[in-house]
């Protein structure tokens, strides 16, 4: 963890209760597969911390999808602490919402969990945000679909892509227009994180 992101004690703190709460209850209700435990700091702590250090400026985050907390409860962990900072956590599974929850209770972090579809919530949210992430998720093309009423109100996408990003914004840019930024990841895999900005579809 700390070859890709330099943390104080105080975060680190609020990672490992959040480590050991995801271990916890993975015993229990199998929230993420054993490779997902085996690699926890290294690929999925630290792939996720990525998004906090590429926008170090903004407080007020969407995390779609959130699933067992990557990136959404590491990003609160990383930006507790900061005036006006909170992070909106969007997921539709009943389980991984009660996962959620408890991990925000244990850590403290300034996470709130929406248990909603992610079409739904981006269509009828009326909350602001600075940034709206996704990891592992869908392909980007499905992505700028569910995120594009959040991107077209201010928001920044920040989406974590694997090696066939290219493809990916290929076929993105066949049915959308829009701003967007390839930033190399640092963490093992040879993926990489999109920045996109100003999405608006193609006329048919």
């Amino acid at each position: 963890m700390r070859s890709f992101v330099t943390v104080s004690r105080e975060t680190e703190a609020r990672l490992d209760a959040f480590a050991a709460h995801l271990r916890r209850w993975t015993r229990a209700k199998n929230l993420v597969g054993p490779d997902t435990l085996k690699n926890l700091w290294t690929r999925h702590i630290a792939d996720s911390a990525q998004v906090v250090a590429l926008m170090p400026e903004a407080r007020r985050w969407v995390d779609l999808g959130a699933g067992a907390g990557f990136p959404g409860l590491v990003v609160a962990s990383l930006v507790c602490g900061d005036l006006g900072s909170r992070v909106d956590l969007v997921e539709s599974n009943g389980r991984k919402c009660a996962f959620l929850r408890s991990a925000a209770r244990e850590t403290g972090v300034p996470a709130t969990v929406h248990c909603d579809r992610i079409e739904r919530f981006a269509t009828d949210w009326s909350g602001a945000a600075d940034v709206v992430t996704a990891r592992a998720l869908a392909p980007l093309v499905k992505l700028l679909d569910l995120t594009a009423p959040l991107i077209q109100k201010g928001c920044v996408g920040v989406f974590h892509k694997g090696q066939d990003v290219e493809r990916e914004l290929t076929e993105a840019s066949t049915y959308w227009t829009f701003a967007h930024e390839l930033v190399s990841s640092r963490t093992p895999g040879g993926g990489a994180l999109v920045i996109v900005r100003d999405c608006e579809r193609k006329s048919a």
